[in-house]
């Protein structure tokens, strides 16, 4: 996310709430749709290089207004930033610890 100069990343740790959907949320921003495909698509290859996992599903690439990647464990979600406000996904998984990735 940072080689593709993603803003306001965050993970959410999900590990200690009762019936979470995944362990971790991995959330950031980007500025433009061209933007968030290519941090999507780097997320996709780096973790298919260093971990040999691909995903288990992914929404969003059509549009390119939030794009999930789920790899079951971690469920990277990356937003355009009205997107991101409008769900507030921090809010919503509030009880989750919370991590900002400078």
């Amino acid at each position: 996310m940072n080689e593709n100069k993603a803003e306001d990343i965050k993970i959410l740790n999900l590990k200690k709430i009762n019936n979470s959907v995944t362990d971790y949320f991995v959330l950031c921003t980007g500025k433009s749709t061209t933007q968030i495909d290519a941090i999507a698509d780097n997320i996709e290859e780096k973790v298919s290089k260093k971990f040999s996992e691909k995903p288990w599903k992914k929404e969003g690439k059509i549009n390119k207004e939030w794009i999930l990647i789920d790899f079951v464990n971690v469920v990277v979600h990356i937003f355009q930033e009205n997107k991101r406000s409008l769900y507030n996904l921090e809010k919503l998984w509030g009880d989750a610890k919370l991590e900002v990735v400078k």
